[in-house]
C-alpha cells in the first residue's frame, strides 16, 4: 500500500508545473500547451498552473532555483496554445463524424457533438471558444467538438487566437507580477493550486445553475 502511494506521489510530482518547467524549460511550455489543447490525451496536463509558475520563474532571484525568459515565454506559450487548439479543431472537423458514429466508442459519441453544438449556439461561438481556455479539461475537448459541430473555420481561428493570447499572456504576466511580492514568493505552490481552483469556478457555477433549473422543471 505504501509503495503504491509513493508511486502515485512520484507520478504527480513529475507532472507538477515546477518539475516540468525545471526539466523542459521554455520549449516544454510550447509542447505541453500544444498537447493539452490539441490532443485529447493531454487533458490532464497542468496548463493554468504551468503558465502561472512559468511567469513567476521569470522573476530574478525566485525560489524555484531556475529562471526563464519572459520574452521567450510570451512567444512560445501563445503559439503552443493556438496551434494545439487549431489542430484539435481540424481533427474534429475531419475525423469527428467517423469517430462519433462508432457506437462502441465511450469517448467519441454523437450526443457529445450535439451537446457541444448546443452550448456553442447558446453562449455564442466567441464566448464559448474564449472562456473554454480558462476551464481545465473543457479547453481540451471543446476544440475537436467545435470542429465536429462545424463551427465556421474563420470564426474558430479568430477566437482561438484571441482566447489563446488572453489566456497565456494573462497568466504569464500575472505570475510575473505577483512573483515580485515577498509574501507570495514564499507560498508560490499554494497560489498555483488556487489559480487552478479559480479556473474551475465558471464551470461549477454553470453546472450548479443547470442542476437547479432541472430540479425546478420536475
Amino acid at each position: 500500500m505504501q509503495a503504491g502511494t509513493a508511486q502515485v506521489a512520484s507520478i504527480l510530482g513529475s507532472l507538477s508545473a515546477q518539475h516540468l518547467l525545471d526539466v523542459l524549460g521554455v520549449a516544454g511550455v510550447f509542447v505541453i500547451l500544444f498537447a493539452e489543447t490539441g490532443l485529447l490525451v493531454g487533458f490532464f496536463l497542468p496548463g493554468d498552473s504551468l503558465l502561472f509558475v512559468a511567469g513567476y520563474a521569470t522573476v530574478a532571484h525566485n525560489s524555484l532555483h531556475f529562471t526563464l525568459s519572459l520574452p521567450a515565454l510570451l512567444v512560445a506559450a501563445p503559439l503552443g496554445a493556438i496551434i494545439g487548439a487549431q489542430l484539435g479543431y481540424e481533427l474534429g472537423r475531419r475525423a469527428g463524424p467517423r469517430l462519433f458514429s462508432r457506437s462502441e466508442s465511450r469517448l467519441f459519441r454523437p450526443e457529445f457533438v450535439e451537446r457541444s453544438d448546443a452550448v456553442l449556439r447558446r453562449f455564442g461561438y466567441a464566448p464559448s471558444i474564449v472562456l473554454a481556455r480558462f476551464v481545465p479539461v473543457v479547453r481540451t475537448f471543446l476544440n475537436p467538438m467545435a470542429g465536429a459541430a462545424r463551427v465556421p473555420t474563420s470564426t474558430f481561428v479568430t477566437w482561438n487566437v484571441a482566447g489563446g493570447l488572453v489566456w497565456t499572456i494573462g497568466l504569464l504576466l500575472l505570475g510575473h507580477a505577483i512573483g515580485n511580492v515577498g509574501v507570495i514568493r514564499r507560498h508560490i505552490d499554494l497560489l498555483a493550486v488556487l489559480v487552478v481552483l479559480l479556473s474551475v469556478v465558471p464551470l461549477a457555477i454553470e453546472v450548479g445553475r443547470r442542476t437547479r433549473n432541472a430540479q425546478k422543471a420536475r
